[in-house]
C-alpha cells in the first residue's frame, strides 16, 4: 500500500510515465511471484506484431512533410478552392489541420507548421482575433479519426482489431466534426464584409500544380488502404519511401545533412509510444491475471444496468482521462481494461475505439494537460486563460460531436458493415 502511494506520489511529481507503469508491473509481478524477466519478455515481444513498423514509417513521413514547404502548398490548393466564400479561409484552415494532423500524427506540430501561415492569414481577412486563436488551436487536433493517425493505429494494435477496418470507422465521425465546426465557422463569421477574393480556375490550377507531388500521397496511399490493395504497413513503407524521395531528391527541400536530426526528431516520438506500450503490456497481462477488469465489470454494474448508462459514464471518465494523460499513454493503459467491459455491455469493438479516440482528443482542448493550449500559448505569444476562452465554443461543439458519435453508432460501423 505504501508503495503503491509512493507510485502515485512521484507520477504527481513529473516522474516519467514508463516508469511508473513498469515499477507499478514489477510490484505485482513480485507479489504473485511471478519472475521479473517476464516484463522483459513482454517488452521484446512488440517487437513481433506486424502492423507496429507502420507507426515508425508514418511518423517519419509526418516529420519530412512538416520541415518542407509541404504545409504551405496545402494551404495554397485549400484556400484557392474554397477561399473565395465567405468563412472560405476558416474551412481552409480546417481541412488543411485534419489532414496534416492525419499524417503527422501530432497535433503540436500541426500547430507549430501551419499556423504560422493561417493565423496571420486569418487575421488579416479580417476574422475576430479570438476565433482565429481558438480556430487555429482547435484545428490541431482534428485528423485524428482519419487514416493514417498514430492513435488509430496504436488503439487497433492494443486493441487486436483490424486496422483496416478503423481507419474505415474513423471516416464519418471524423468528417462530421469537420462539418459542425465548419458550420459554426461559417455562421459566426456571416456578418463578415471583407472583399473576398474571386474564384480563380487559373489559380486553383498553379496552386494544384505547385503540389503535385504531395496530392497524389492521399489518393495512392489511402485509396491502397480502404481498397485492400495495400496492408497498413505496406502503406506506411510506401508513404516514406515516398515522400523522402520527393521532399529530398525532386524538390531538394530538404538536405541530406538535415535527415539525421529529423529521423532523431521523429524516432524519439516513436521511442516514447514503444516504451509506454512495451511495459504496459507487461502491466496489462498482471491486470488480467489478477482479475481486475472482472472485478471492475461487477463493481460497474451494481451501478449500470444499461448500454446507454454505460456510454454516459465513459464519457465523462474519458473527459477526465484526457485532461490528465496523454492520449498514447491513454491507449496503451485503458484500453486493455475498458474493452471487456465494454463487450459486456454490446458496444462494438470498433465504435468504442473511435469513440475513446474522439473523446481523448478533445484532452488536448481541456486543461490541465491540454497540450495544444499551451502550445498555441506559447506559438502565438497569448495567456493561456486567453487560449482557454478562445477554445471554449470549439471544445463545446467537439463535445457534442463526441455525444453524437458516442449513440449513434452506426455512424462508425456503416463503412465497415457496408
Amino acid at each position: 500500500m505504501i508503495l503503491t502511494a509512493l507510485l502515485i506520489l512521484v507520477a504527481i511529481f513529473g516522474a516519467p510515465l514508463f516508469t511508473v507503469i513498469a515499477a507499478s508491473a514489477m510490484l505485482g509481478y513480485q507479489r504473485e511471484g511471478i519472475d521479473l524477466m517476464a516484463i522483459a519478455i513482454e517488452i521484446l515481444g512488440i517487437a513481433g506484431m506486424p502492423m507496429l513498423s507502420a507507426i515508425p514509417l508514418f511518423t517519419f513521413a509526418g516529420y519530412l512533410l512538416s520541415k518542407s514547404n509541404a504545409p504551405h502548398r496545402l494551404v495554397s490548393v485549400t484556400s484557392a478552392v474554397m477561399g473565395w466564400m465567405p468563412g472560405g479561409l476558416a474551412l481552409v484552415a480546417l481541412a488543411a489541420c485534419s489532414f496534416f494532423t492525419a499524417f503527422t500524427g501530432a497535433s503540436g506540430v500541426t500547430i507549430i507548421a501551419l499556423g504560422a501561415i493561417l493565423y496571420p492569414a486569418l487575421k488579416q481577412d479580417g476574422y475576430p482575433d479570438n476565433f482565429n486563436l481558438g480556430l487555429v488551436t482547435t484545428s490541431g487536433s482534428l485528423g485524428l479519426l482519419f487514416a493514417p493517425s498514430l492513435p488509430l493505429i496504436l488503439y487497433g494494435v492494443v486493441a487486436e482489431v483490424s486496422i483496416d477496418d478503423l481507419f474505415k470507422a474513423g471516416v464519418l465521425p471524423g468528417l462530421l466534426m469537420l462539418v459542425l465546426l465548419g458550420g459554426y465557422s461559417l455562421w459566426i463569421n456571416r456578418n463578415n464584409r471583407q472583399p473576398l477574393n474571386a474564384f480563380s480556375w487559373k489559380e486553383v490550377g498553379a496552386s494544384l500544380w505547385e503540389a503535385k507531388w504531395e496530392i497524389p500521397l492521399p489518393i495512392v496511399v489511402l485509396g491502397g488502404i480502404y481498397s485492400g490493395f495495400f496492408a497498413v504497413s505496406e502503406a506506411a513503407a510506401v508513404t516514406a519511401l515516398y515522400v523522402l524521395i520527393v521532399e529530398v531528391f525532386i524538390l531538394r527541400e530538404i538536405k541530406y545533412t538535415e535527415l539525421p536530426d529529423i529521423m532523431r526528431d521523429s524516432m524519439l516520438l516513436v521511442g516514447g509510444i514503444l516504451i509506454i506500450l512495451g511495459v504496459s503490456l507487461a502491466s496489462t497481462n498482471y491486470m488480467i491475471d489478477a482479475e481486475v477488469p472482472q472485478r471492475l465489470l461487477s463493481y460497474i454494474t451494481e451501478f449500470v444496468s444499461s448500454q446507454v448508462s454505460f456510454m454516459f459514464l465513459l464519457f465523462v471518465f474519458l473527459l477526465i482521462l484526457g485532461a490528465i494523460l496523454d492520449i498514447f499513454a491513454a491507449i496503451v493503459l485503458v484500453v486493455p481494461l475498458i474493452l471487456p467491459i465494454a463487450t459486456q455491455y454490446g458496444v462494438n469493438e470498433f465504435h468504442l475505439g473511435i469513440v475513446f479516440l474522439a473523446a481523448m482528443q478533445l484532452g488536448y482542448l481541456t486543461p490541465p494537460v491540454g497540450l495544444n493550449l499551451f502550445i498555441a500559448s506559447y506559438r502565438f505569444d497569448r495567456s493561456i486563460m486567453n487560449v482557454y476562452s478562445a477554445t471554449f465554443p470549439f471544445l463545446l461543439i467537439l463535445m457534442a460531436c463526441v455525444l453524437i458519435i458516442m449513440y449513434w453508432a452506426d455512424l462508425s460501423l456503416w463503412l465497415i458493415s457496408g
